[in-house]
């Protein structure tokens, strides 16, 4: 019977100071990384993360770095007007056909008036 994997997670700290000391040169990442209980591939992969965008790497779970979070919120609204656009799409449409039905409120019950130009 097979379970569910788990995945260890390392907060920005660990993962900045590990980063640094392979900087430091005075050993080599593989030993630092079994020091530290990781694979030297993970280790690898911080290294790179660090040295493209030092202030922004490791933004941590659920977080975006500023250029992603802008992208997201950019792209949520124009999903929205998208939406906005093609409801008014149809209801112009609607209100554009020569005989509508035109439903009034009478008191407890609607009435349909049917009207050629609207």
């Amino acid at each position: 019977m097979e379970g569910k994997r788990t995945y260890r997670t390392f907060d920005k700290d660990f993962k900045v100071n590990a980063v640094k000391l392979v900087l430091e040169g005075s050993r080599s990442m593989a030993k630092i990384a079994s020091e530290l209980g990781i694979s030297s591939n993970t280790l690898t992969n911080w290294k790179k993360d660090y040295l493209k965008d030092r202030d922004n790497s490791f933004p941590g779970k659920g977080y975006q770095k500023p250029d992603d979070a802008e992208f997201t919120k950019l792209r949520r609204q124009l999903a929205r007007v998208t939406q906005e656009r093609d409801i008014l799409k149809k209801a112009m449409l609607y209100l554009q056909n020569k005989e509508s039905n035109l439903w009034i409120y009478q008191g407890k019950q609607f009435k349909i008036q049917h009207r050629t130009n609207v």
